[in-house]
């Protein structure tokens, strides 16, 4: 799933209180294989860590993310990544220790449209990292946020090639049609309204 587009403010019937609640928390996950994760929302200061975990996804996984070739994230891209407005956007990254320090390994985010109804998402994983479980966890959180927001619609514009993403998409229950623009892309799409995953 693609990173956000910028976008204009949300309406005010966006709950202030649930777009603060959810940019505080903090939380373990157990991953399939045992390893413990920290999970929580993408700070400024974290800069470096999302610089690094673009730099090593595999050229395919970086094409995945950004729907086109892309070697090293510009500044510009790092800065619309980590600085987000949090009455539209949401963004949560999964960590494992690496050192002394802490290494990303994870993020989905989601960016509001200017309704205040409909989000487009994105979520991608380290390559070593797939098939652990992680993707669900950082989308099921992502979902719940959304609709504490009151939000109705989530959609992402996917490679039609990407199978992971489309089977994670069917796993959440997303629907999925061919992008009428472009044969290449596909999207996905979420009733926020219905029954929760």
């Amino acid at each position: 799933m693609q990173t956000h587009p910028s976008v204009a403010p949300r309406s005010s019937s966006m709950s202030q209180t649930a777009a603060a609640s959810a940019q505080c928390e903090s939380w373990h996950e157990r991953l399939r294989d045992g390893t413990t994760v920290l999970i929580r929302p993408i700070r400024e200061s974290d800069l470096e860590l999302e610089r690094r975990f673009i730099k090593d996804l595999s050229p395919q996984s970086r094409r995945f993310r950004f729907l086109g070739a892309i070697k090293s994230p510009s500044a510009g891209l790092l800065k619309q990544l980590i600085q987000l407005d949090p009455t539209r956007d949401a963004a949560f990254v999964a960590l494992i220790a690496d050192g002394v320090d802490k290494r990303e390994i994870g993020v989905s985010r989601f960016n509001a449209r200017t309704d205040g109804l409909t989000c487009e998402c994105a979520v991608t994983v380290s390559d070593e990292w797939h098939n652990q479980g992680l993707a669900t966890i950082l989308m099921r959180h992502l979902i719940d946020v959304a609709r504490e927001r009151g939000i109705e619609c989530m959609y992402s514009m996917d490679a039609a090639e990407n199978y992971e993403m489309r089977e994670l998409a069917e796993h959440l229950g997303f629907s999925r049609k061919q992008d009428p623009d472009d044969g290449s892309q596909v999207l996905h799409t979420l009733d926020l309204k219905a029954a929760t995953v």
